[in-house]
């Protein structure tokens, strides 16, 4: 063989390893690429997946929580319409007791023989009817507070446990 042909066939040797040295070069960047696009869009989905399910989970407990307060409003609101009856029928009662007072008065004042008599019935009416107000009318301030407290119940407890959720998310976050 010819040192032309010798020549020719290193240099020809050279060229194809430097076309497979590079062949492999590009192979490797093209892998990493590929390894690196593959790792970026794995973290991607996986914050997507996150933040997702935490938008999932917010909604959820943004649901529930509304949900109790509709409860909670709707108990109230039934406790407050049982709680008016019964202040309403208590109202009812002390005009019906005063009515009847109030006859029974005005007949013992016409049977009255005398102005005298007349005034005692009279003096002993208002007295009555002023002890009564005073003692009803406590009652029915009492049946009125108690009836605004137990109202206010389930409309307090459901606040505070929104507030506890709410704190709790906070120091968690």
């Amino acid at each position: 063989m010819t040192t032309k042909a010798k020549t020719a066939r290193a240099d020809l040797k050279q060229v194809e390893q430097a076309v497979t040295a590079g062949k492999e070069t590009v192979e490797k960047a093209v892998k990493a690429s590929a390894q690196s696009y593959e790792q970026a869009f794995n973290m991607t989905k996986d914050q997507m997946e996150k933040a997702s399910k935490s938008f999932v989970k917010g909604y959820d407990e943004l649901t529930e929580i509304t949900q109790k307060n509709v409860e909670a409003f709707v108990k109230a609101g039934n406790l407050w319409a049982k709680g008016a009856e019964t202040i309403g029928k208590a109202y009812f009662n002390l005009a019906q007791v005063s009515a009847e007072a109030g006859v029974e008065a005005a007949q013992a004042m016409f049977a009255a023989k005398t102005l005298k008599d007349v005034v005692d019935v009279h003096s002993g009416y208002t007295k009555a009817s002023i002890d009564t107000m005073v003692a009803e009318g406590k009652k029915i301030n009492d049946m009125t507070m108690k009836v605004a407290n137990e109202a206010m119940e389930p409309i307090q407890v459901q606040v505070n446990d929104a507030i506890g959720k709410v704190l709790k998310q906070t120091a968690a976050a």
